[in-house]
């Protein structure tokens, strides 16, 4: 494969490491800064900027695959359409030729909005309550529409919130007795550890006839209330005190039955193990 990752960030790199242990995967990192870093043979910096078409006019050839991960600099709506929808279709298009066979899409499970306690799959209606997932929804229907068009396989994967090694704010606030959760089963949380993110992403890169969208998420959805409380004790914080969660992220159960029955297996099913193994 020879694989670009546009919006190369920390999850893009975790994607990267696993491709590049095969030593007939060529992959390129797309940033509209590059770190100052040597290239090799299979690892190549590109820098250029998803919303500027004129940057992109020298990608490689023989695209095989796009991994899109990118993510506003800011949460506005001008931001967000700027690079899910059109920084998307850039790329996309620039990259279009009889080499490109497959383009994996990272989206949000924000496209749902608040479903309580209900359990939540790839086939449950979409029901964005903000602008971020509106425009995802959005970005997602462009691409299945021109992949059908162009006879391209396309998949859109819809993350949970991902943690794992430097993402710590949530842990931090915990700590210090900043973070509150409601009582009780109030409001669910999903959660992907970065590892089995990156690690599902390249298991759909190769998956012979994926579907179009999958959820990717651990197998362990908890009340915000039971893992907040867990994981405070685990960093030595308070109680957390009770409290709204945090706006416009919804209450649901998201079930990856789907992305199980495909053949990938999680390393971290449950995220409060993950958390005290570090």
């Amino acid at each position: 494969m020879r694989v670009v990752i546009a919006g190369c960030g920390d999850l893009g790199l975790h994607v990267a490491e696993r491709l590049l242990a095969d030593p007939n995967n060529t992959v390129f990192g797309l940033r509209r800064t590059p770190p100052v870093t040597q290239n090799n043979d299979r690892f190549v910096w590109i820098g250029a900027d998803l919303t500027q078409p004129s940057s992109l006019e020298s990608l490689p050839e023989g695209i095989t695959h796009i991994v899109f991960a990118a993510a506003p600099g800011e949460r506005t709506e001008l931001a967000y359409r700027a690079t899910y929808l059109q920084g998307l279709q850039h790329i996309v298009q620039a990259a279009q030729s009889p080499t490109l066979k497959r383009v994996i899409f990272v989206s949000s499970t924000a496209v749902y909005g608040d479903h309580g306690q209900d359990w939540v799959d790839e086939i449950t209606p979409t029901e964005p309550a903000g602008f971020n997932g509106r425009i995802l929804c959005e970005a997602e229907k462009w691409l299945t529409d021109f992949g059908q068009t162009h006879q391209l396989t396309t998949v859109c994967t819809r993350l949970s919130g991902i943690y794992g090694p430097k993402r710590n704010y949530l842990l931090d606030r915990l700590r210090q007795g900043l973070a509150a959760a409601p009582k009780g089963n109030q409001h669910w949380v999903n959660r992907i550890h970065i590892d089995d993110a990156a690690a599902a992403l390249v298991h759909l890169l190769s998956l012979k006839a994926p579907q179009a969208l999958y959820l990717v998420t651990d197998s362990t959805p908890l009340p915000m209330r039971t893992l907040y409380e867990h994981l405070a004790k685990l960093v030595g914080g308070p109680v957390p005190p009770e409290g709204p969660p945090v706006r416009g992220v919804g209450s649901k159960r998201l079930s990856n039955a789907r992305l199980l029955e495909s053949g990938f297996e999680l390393k971290w099913p449950d995220s409060r193990i993950a958390y005290a193994a570090g």
